[in-house]
């Protein structure tokens, strides 16, 4: 079980399919989740019932997919979630690193569908990664500057430091409490 979490624009989308070819691992974008089990984008969701809400689907959808195991990418903000943090202490965290200027550019200037980034992408983003890069750097096992490499050599490094980790089985165990069954 291995966690992608990381800035908007920091790759784990691209490189989450990559390294879970490489594991023979299943893939799960936890953004992508989300819109289809809500039939919408994440910007319509924040939009219509707002951040609180989607806050909520996005810790329910998260944790769902962390419990299920293989190679998971996270949505940016999901680690400032307590309930999430906590999970992702107990599975193999990779965190991809980006600076603002090159998420700027991955992004786009005018990206309507990331709602936190609306308006000036790079300032909101200096300020996003100034809030999240202790909370991105706590859980953290494996860290990867991603500003210069491409995906390919991203999964490389990733592949190179899980070897140096002692083994782990990185199984989260869902309490009933969480998924509402009773015991």
């Amino acid at each position: 079980m291995i966690a992608i979490i990381g800035a908007p624009g920091s790759g784990k989308s691209t490189v989450g399919p990559l390294l879970a070819a490489r594991l023979g691992l299943d893939f799960v974008d936890v953004d992508e989740v989300i819109s289809r089990v809500e039939g919408r984008p994440i910007s319509d969701i924040f939009a219509t019932d707002g951040e609180p809400y989607f806050r909520e689907v996005e810790a329910r959808e998260t944790l769902a997919a962390l419990a299920a195991g293989g190679v998971v990418s996270l949505g940016g903000g999901a680690p400032l979630t307590p309930s999430i943090g906590q999970a992702l202490d107990r599975v193999r965290t990779v965190w991809l690193e980006v600076s603002a200027r090159t998420a700027s550019g991955r992004v786009g200037l005018n990206d309507a569908t990331r709602p936190l980034l609306l308006g000036n992408v790079h300032s909101r983003m200096v300020r996003l990664l100034a809030e999240r890069r202790p909370v991105y750097a706590a859980p953290a096992d494996i860290h990867v500057v991603t500003d210069s490499l491409h995906p390919g050599q991203i999964v490389e490094q990733i592949l190179v430091e899980l070897q140096g980790l002692p083994e782990d089985t990185g199984i989260i165990e869902t309490s009933a409490k969480e998924t509402g069954e009773q015991s």
